[in-house]
Order: structure tokens, then sequence, then C-alpha cells
């Protein structure tokens, strides 16, 4: 894993999002250099990736919840690291 991705790594959803939605707005602005627009895209890509990843993860989560009959609720362990 190179230094780039263990960056996004450390990331949650919300801040690799906004990050994610500033790259799209400055790609989609046209404006600065080819070398940095790539740069730009690859990051992206990974933000996307990574955001992808911890939605996944929330949604096995939420599954996991169930409700007693008393309405409580409880969870089943989960192996999320």
């Amino acid at each position: 894993m190179d230094g780039a991705t263990e960056d996004i790594e450390k990331l949650g959803f919300e801040d690799a999002l906004n990050e994610l939605e500033q790259i799209v707005r400055s790609l989609e602005s046209g404006e600065g250099k080819l070398d940095d627009a790539i740069a730009s895209y690859e990051r992206g890509a990974a933000l996307k990736k990574h955001c992808e990843t911890k939605l996944a993860e929330a949604k096995n989560r939420v599954e996991k919840i169930s409700f007693t009959g008393n309405g409580g609720a409880e969870t089943a362990p989960t192996n999320i690291g």
C-alpha cells in the first residue's frame, strides 16, 4: 500500500466524500494542468472506492440489527475490522 492509499484509509466517510466532491468540482472546471488533473482523477477513484467500502460496511452492520420481543434492539457480532 502506498502513502496516498494509507492516507485515504484513515479518512472517515464524510471526509473522503467531501474531498471527492472537491476533486470533481476541480476537474469539471477544466482549469489546471493535465498532470494535476490525472493525479486528481486517480485520487478521486481511490476515494470513490474507499467511500463504497465504508458504505458497504455500514450496510452490513445495519443489516445485523434485530429487534427483541420487548421492542429493544440488538446486534449480531460482525467480522468487520
